[in-house]
């Protein structure tokens, strides 16, 4: 037996709670995990409030990312006592995820926990820092560097602007975030933000060029802010998309693709490539410090997972949750 978070639904109207299950009530996988943290994303978030049709099927185990070492493997990529990270693919929406004391999983999901991170570290990255690492790659691959000049990263006090605010420092960008809670920008600049913006000076409708500020840009937020920030990058510069708090649609012209040449590129974290997984998690390891992981996340139990998830919609979480599932 063993404890995880499970949504129920009835009458189309869906409710979290922690719950005791049995180990044959686990889906079909070639992998069954101990697992020993998980996080709370955004999507979590969503999925345990049920303010969004994240979950497909009920009942479902949420949590998009876990860490755990193998209990049983019918893969001959792992044996037991590996250690295996889990990013993405469709868990926690269509298959039992990380925030419970056990996963059975497909081994093609999985990769080797990357050496030189801790267990505890990898959740401190999750899918937020996983993310904000291929937004990066996407830039670097774009062409653009350090010289090319400002790189914006809109909803900067979530984990995926937190994480990528302190890699592109340390990479030597130039990094204005934009955030809905100015009273945080001491702890912005201490990942290494250069300027602070309210995120009120992109929110709002704007025109379809506008005074060219970016070289790139991480955007994390989608709809308005979106759009003003496509419409105010310089000429050739690259916009990534990997989030969409504000909402998702994209009212945008035409204007700053075809009169400045500008890219927007979209970052998928779920279904991505285990080339581009391990190739990401490589340069998370080669970057970041170990007081890196302790200045961007927060650690709780099972027990307060629903409560966070309310407050992480609210606006009042910053930086990364990890979930705690074995002392």
């Amino acid at each position: 037996m063993f404890k995880a978070i499970l949504i129920t639904q009835e009458d189309k109207k869906s409710a979290a709670s922690v719950a005791t299950l049995h180990d044959y009530q686990l889906p079909e996988g070639d992998v069954l995990i101990e697992v020993h943290y998980s996080t709370l994303n955004y999507k979590d978030g969503l999925a345990i409030t049920g303010k969004a049709p994240v979950v497909r099927s009920f009942p479902m185990v949420p949590g998009i990312d876990l860490v755990g070492k193998v209990l049983q493997s019918d893969s001959e990529r792992f044996s037991p006592g590996n250690f295996v990270v889990l990013n993405g693919f469709g868990v926690g929406e269509v298959h039992w995820g990380g925030l419970a004391e056990k996963a059975r999983l497909k081994s093609e999901w999985l990769i080797p926990l990357p050496k030189g991170i801790e267990p505890k570290q990898s959740m401190a990255i999750g899918t937020a820092g996983y993310t904000a690492m291929l937004s990066i790659l996407a830039l670097e691959k774009q062409g653009v560097t350090p010289d090319s000049g400002d790189i914006l990263v809109t909803g900067a006090n979530g984990g995926v602007g937190s994480f990528a605010i302190r890699l592109l420092n340390r990479l030597g960008y130039h990094v204005v975030a934009s955030t809905g809670r100015m009273e945080e920008s001491d702890y912005l600049k201490s990942l290494g933000a250069r300027d602070i913006i309210d995120r009120n000076t992109l929110s709002e409708p704007g025109k379809p060029l506008q005074k060219e500020h970016w070289a790139g840009v991480i955007d994390c937020v989608g709809s308005h802010t979106l759009a003003n920030a496509c419409a105010s990058t310089k000429y050739g510069g690259v916009v990534t998309a990997c989030g969409l708090a504000q909402g998702m649609d994209f009212p945008v012209s035409v204007a700053p693709f075809i009169l400045r040449g500008i890219k927007l590129i979209g970052i998928d974290s779920v279904m991505r490539p285990l080339a581009d997984r391990i190739e990401a998690w490589q340069r998370l390891s080669e970057l970041l410090q170990p007081e890196d992981y302790d200045s961007i996340s927060e650690e709780i139990g099972l027990e307060d997972v629903v409560d966070t998830a309310h407050k992480l919609l609210d606006g009042k979480v910053r930086g990364r949750v990890i979930v705690t599932l074995k002392s």
